[in-house]
């Protein structure tokens, strides 16, 4: 059996790269712990970084789910008042209108009472064009008021296009109100209504088929009122949800990345205790000088 030959030049090179490794080991050891994180490139866990990235992604996607949950808040909040305030307003006319059938008036008082359901009237129309950043909240996706102007009253929202947003993977809110079904539009639109109970008032003719017409308004709006209260519970658990599962996503990360800090220095003084040992080691293997060898 034929034995190689170990040079000195062989331990020579076998032993620096010992210490090298060592040394790369120690190094690595040192940029995870200052760095805070056990990954730093895809090599260092291929499975976890690929779990990185889907978690990212979807932390991404939760704060844009978070980022549309408060903005629809907001147009619901606005869609809300809005909604009440035309309520108390048409509840207001009505009662004028109530009051000016209750018997005989003379021209002045109804005179009084007409320019009151007119005023009313106006009221009413802006609220129906409450706007929200920008936007009318009763006018869908266009970008002009939700009404115009008397006599027409036209409605220009754009017919079945909902404001929706995003709240969850597979959850959308509709955050708008259709203005149509709440106010009804031209000449069936509650602004007109008014705009006949003040003439009708004037005229002293009967008020009963206009009652009835505010009636019929003000259940719609009643309806809408419930609508959109429940779409706003929806976003609000959508909320509560998206934060909770903030939490969850941000604890997943911290299992995957984080350094443990505490194993970290252990095993950075176990690395530099086997790089002192092998400094050790290689000072008694690589004789200084020819003539300690020869010793």
């Amino acid at each position: 059996m034929t034995i190689g030959r170990v040079t000195h030049q062989t331990v020579q090179r076998s032993t620096l790269a010992n210490l090298q490794a060592n040394l790369q080991r120690s190094a690595e050891l040192q940029a995870r712990m200052s760095a805070g994180t056990k990954i730093t490139v895809p090599s260092d866990d291929p499975a976890g970084a690929a779990d990185l990235l889907r978690l990212r992604a979807d932390q991404r996607a939760n704060v844009q789910h978070q980022r549309n949950a408060t903005d629809g808040d907001a147009w619901l909040t606005t869609v809300d008042s809005a909604l009440q305030e035309s309520l108390a307003i048409v509840r207001k006319a009505r009662d004028l209108a109530v009051r000016a059938g209750s018997g005989a008036m003379g021209a002045e008082s109804r005179e009084a009472l007409a320019a009151e359901m007119e005023a009313l009237g106006v009221q009413l129309r802006g609220q129906a064009n409450t706007q929200y950043a920008g936007r009318s909240v009763f006018a869908g996706t266009a970008s002009g008021p939700a009404f115009g102007p008397a006599p027409a009253y036209a409605h220009g929202g754009a017919t079945g296009a909902a404001v929706t947003r995003q709240v969850g993977p597979e959850t959308a809110v509709r955050v708008d109100s259709d203005g149509a079904a709440v106010f009804g539009t031209g000449a069936g639109s509650a602004f007109a209504l008014l705009d006949d109970l003040a003439a009708t008032i004037r005229a002293g003719g009967d008020l009963s088929a206009g009652i009835d017409g505010i009636d019929a308004r003000m259940s719609a709006m009643l309806r809408e009122v419930a609508s959109v209260g429940a779409r706003h519970n929806q976003v609000k658990s959508a909320t509560a949800g998206l934060a909770d599962e903030k939490v969850t996503l941000a604890s997943q990360l911290s299992a995957i990345e984080d350094v443990d800090l505490a194993q970290a220095v252990l095993d950075l003084q176990a690395q530099e205790v086997a790089y002192q040992g092998a400094l050790a080691a290689t000072a008694k293997v690589l004789q200084p000088t020819l003539l300690d060898f020869l010793r």
